[in-house]
């Protein structure tokens, strides 16, 4: 979506200071934009370290940086909702919060106030305008790196103001683009595939240091409610989840269900594992309006999900029941669906529960 009139108006470029926002810093700057780096500052462990490489790269690349400190923002926005959501049985997805809220939200905003465009990240995504002046994104051409999946809670009048120049290229030819730009140590730096908050301790890690504490110990049971374990808290455990139950059987049991009013964790075969139905709250359709439900979509329930075939209906309560033609494996409450025609990415809304096929 590159708008000649636009070409005067400086264009802010988050940058990580890994190869993809590195990429697109440096084509929207070969293009002829004004190009500013920003590196967010949230809750990231090694911030001075992270600082100092981004900085680097933008002198390098001689565009101006500076750092935007929203780390106030992101402990209510993301930091909150992830732990409230552990401590809930749920399994939270802060990436897609912190999308919707930071990154396209109080940046966005700080942007526009700043008199530049909307930011450009390194995101596998397209968009495209329509003739009715809508603007559609759709996955990237790299379907081993799509991310339209992390950018299902956006609005229409966020989407409207990004930028994504990689989303017509693959990650080999971003590889193949940076050394052309002078960048030659990015294929042998790993990348990270981390929450950016996290501590190498992980999740359990970063939950035990909260101040707010959940119960300390509870019931490991069967579906049928049949006694196996116990357990140090269900924030330890998802759904779909083998290891640390500790329940000897000839075959294993799997995390099936997380019951918060009565603490425990419920407990199955992989067979129990498989759903077919699920609830959805608070959809959000990128458009801004609902889409012909009479139609079948492609809807994931996680990232790496491979999207499967499934009709959209309204239920009860403002919610969205979305049926699949076949069932799938450990859908899981807290993490979110994102629903697609096509290639299109139409919206996303969160698990709330899976549905027996007796209701």
């Amino acid at each position: 979506m590159d708008d000649p009139q636009k070409k005067h108006i400086p264009i802010t470029v988050a940058m990580s200071g890994g190869v993809d926002s590195t990429v697109t810093a440096a084509l929207l700057k070969q293009q002829g934009h004004p190009v500013a780096g920003v590196f967010l500052a949230l809750a990231q462990p090694d911030l001075e370290r992270q600082v100092d490489r981004v900085s680097r790269i933008a002198e390098r690349l001689a565009i101006p940086f500076s750092v935007l400190d929203l780390h106030l923002e992101f402990e209510q926005e993301v930091l909150a909702y992830f732990v409230q959501s552990y401590f809930a049985g749920l399994t939270p997805n802060p990436c897609i919060v912190c999308n919707r809220t930071i990154k396209f939200g109080s940046l966005l905003q700080k942007v526009l106030a700043g008199g530049s465009q909307g930011p450009a990240t390194g995101h596998y995504v397209r968009l495209i305008k329509d003739d009715s002046g809508l603007v559609r994104l759709f996955c990237g051409r790299d379907s081993k790196k799509d991310q339209s999946y992390f950018l299902c809670r956006l609005r229409q009048e966020q989407v409207a103001r990004l930028s994504f120049p990689l989303g017509n290229y693959t990650k080999e030819e971003v590889y193949k683009l940076a050394e052309d730009f002078g960048f030659t140590e990015f294929r042998e730096r790993r990348e990270s595939q981390d929450i950016c908050f996290l501590p190498n301790g992980g999740v359990g890690d970063f939950l035990a240091a909260q101040k707010r504490l959940p119960p300390a110990r509870g019931a490991i049971v069967t579906l049928d409610g049949r006694h196996v374990g116990r357990h140090d808290g269900i924030h330890g455990f998802t759904v779909g989840q083998r290891r640390g139950l500790g329940i000897p059987d000839a075959t294993p049991y799997y995390v099936v269900s997380l019951d918060p009013a009565k603490n425990r964790v419920v407990v199955g075969k992989e067979s129990d594992l498989w759903s077919q139905r699920l609830l959805v709250r608070d959809m959000n359709w990128l458009s801004g309006r609902l889409p012909d439900l009479a139609q079948t979509f492609a809807v994931k329930i996680r990232y790496r999900h491979v999207p499967a075939d499934a009709v959209v209906r309204i239920a009860a309560d403002d919610m969205l029941e979305v049926a699949f033609h076949h069932p799938q494996r450990a859908i899981t409450p807290g993490q979110f669906v994102a629903v697609y025609q096509g290639d299109e990415l139409l919206g996303g809304g969160e698990i709330v529960i899976t549905m027996p096929e007796s209701q």
